[in-house]
């Protein structure tokens, strides 16, 4: 079982950015399908952004698409989201999971109920 640790939050004004970090423990991490989601206050955690084992495929979902990178370093063991031009309807807390679906699989899911592995999450908060 992979552990996943989130930090890079913050309160940052609109338009501003941040990058937030994902370090994964065990040495399994790079063989996997990974992805971000966000919980704003009172509504349902969400899909944000998801990237495969390999870093080939990428998917977002379109309201950060062209803002928001995804991508992972193997290396650090770490997946990243750099956050651009962001806005207040981004405020949210922001956790990043594993898909133990997309095993060595340029599989890249939306679907949370297929991701394990949770990280406790980071908090974005951006003021207007």
């Amino acid at each position: 079982q992979v552990q996943l640790v989130e930090s890079g939050g913050g309160l940052v004004q609109a338009g501003g950015s941040l990058r937030l970090s994902c370090a994964a423990s065990g040495r399994t991490f790079s063989n996997y399908g990974m992805g971000w989601f966000r919980q704003a206050p009172g509504k349902e955690r969400d899909f944000v952004a998801a990237i495969s084992w390999s870093g080939s495929r990428t998917y977002y979902v379109d309201s950060v698409k062209g803002r928001f990178t995804i991508s992972r370093d193997v290396v650090k063991n770490t997946m990243y989201l750099q956050m651009n031009t962001l806005k207040p309807e981004d405020t949210a807390a922001y956790y990043c999971a594993r898909d133990p679906r997309a095993y060595l699989s340029d599989r890249v899911s939306r679907a949370q109920d297929e991701y394990d592995s949770w990280g406790q999450g980071t908090q974005v908060t951006v003021s207007s």
